[in-house]
């Protein structure tokens, strides 16, 4: 079903937005409903683990104080000498 929205918007938006709509060959209201449908149907889907990636959880345990810049930066130092 649809229906019939109202809304206040500067002028020059909405000329460029009706120019943007034409380029694409799409209606302004579709152009507006779709962008509506995109932010307001984004949800926190999980994400499904591996197997894998489940097994290689908590495999390596890092200290408090490991820096992991300071750490990669001296690989990389070594690697290039």
């Amino acid at each position: 079903m649809e229906t019939k929205l109202t809304i206040r918007l500067k002028k020059k938006v909405i000329e460029r937005a009706k120019d943007y709509a034409h380029s694409h060959k799409i209606s302004l209201s579709k152009m507006v409903e779709s962008y509506l449908e995109s932010i307001t149907n984004q949800k926190s889907e999980d994400i499904e683990i591996t197997p894998l990636v489940e097994s290689l959880s908590g495999v390596i345990h890092l200290t408090e104080d490991f820096d992991l810049k300071n750490d990669y930066s001296n690989y990389l130092t070594e690697k290039y000498k």
